[in-house]
């Protein structure tokens, strides 16, 4: 194309000059993507929508833009079922953009934070081989609590272990979590530590972790579910840190507590630090996931 004739195609355009440039220089804020946790759907209770490669169907069936795998949901770890989960969800047009994982660190025995170590690793290597860009941890807890059902009687507090103390604890943790930080460079997968029980239960408790390790490779999972009390207060103190926002809903009723969220209100939150990553939703209510996480979907969309 000749410079009069392009000249002509960008006036047709209405883009010509500094307006073409100025036009290049706007912002554009796009809405963030939202995807969906498998947990969404099998909630350790559907054994007909455990399969996660189900899970990613449905996800993509509903309108999700990405789908974040429950690792303890999966069935097969072996390297081609990795890759047949990172096949399906390229076919299905979402992206596997999460991985939910599981450990405990708030553990006296040393050889037992070890293998938590190991694990994690694992599922590092396990996110880096189905392209998936942040995997959840936790810090774990003091296993002082029965089961988790009396931990949410007691709304997510538990004693500290007899002879011991939260210092010890959380010295445990962050050097577990100095082992994990150059793995997770290497692969290229973000850690996201979650706001989830134990040393994690309070916003100063995972900065403490986040900001004395103080990497660009652990950052926060925000879950909007897990603060009892005073959620907007609390959220808002570790959105800056997020990487990845789970947003709980509860139709039907929650199987352990039900909160009336308002999600324009933590939209508005995560829009004040420029959040422009993944929205998350982990369905937790006693409704039919069926019906209840397309009606989850509109709420987020919504909003985000």
């Amino acid at each position: 194309m000749t410079n009069s004739n392009r000249r002509g195609f960008l006036s047709m355009l209405g883009m010509t000059g500094a307006g073409c440039l100025a036009g290049l220089g706007k912002e554009v804020v796009k809405p963030n993507p939202i995807g969906v946790s498998t947990y969404s759907f099998w909630g350790f209770r559907r054994d007909d929508l455990r399969d996660v490669g189900k899970c990613i169907d449905l996800a993509a069936k509903m309108g999700f833009d990405g789908v974040e795998i429950l690792q303890m949901q999966m069935e097969d770890f072996s390297p081609a079922g990795l890759q047949k989960l990172k096949r399906r969800a390229f076919m299905a047009g979402v992206e596997l953009m999460g991985l939910s994982t599981h450990q405990d660190f708030v553990n006296p025995d040393w050889l037992k934070r070890r293998r938590n170590v190991e694990q994690t690793i694992c599922y590092i290597e396990q996110a880096y081989a189905m392209g998936i860009p942040t995997i959840r941890i936790n810090t774990g807890r003091w296993g002082t609590s029965k089961n988790f059902d009396e931990l949410m009687k007691n709304r997510g507090i538990e004693p500290v272990l007899e002879g011991h103390t939260e210092e010890e604890g959380f010295k445990w943790v962050i050097d577990s979590m100095k082992e994990l930080v150059p793995v997770a460079e290497k692969c290229g997968v973000v850690l996201g530590l979650e706001n989830h029980w134990g040393l994690g239960l309070t916003p100063e408790g995972v900065l403490r972790v986040v900001d004395e390790i103080n990497s660009p490779w652990l950052q926060v999972t925000l879950d909007t579910g897990n603060f009892l009390e005073d959620p907007y207060a609390r959220l808002e103190k570790l959105a800056s840190k997020t990487v990845l926002l789970q947003a709980k809903t509860y139709f039907g009723g929650g199987r352990w507590y039900t909160l009336d969220l308002d999600y324009e209100r933590i939209a508005k939150i995560m829009k004040k630090v420029k959040y422009r990553g993944y929205v998350s939703l982990e369905f937790e209510g006693k409704e039919d996931p069926m019906t209840a996480v397309p009606k989850s979907l509109e709420l987020l969309r919504k909003h985000f």
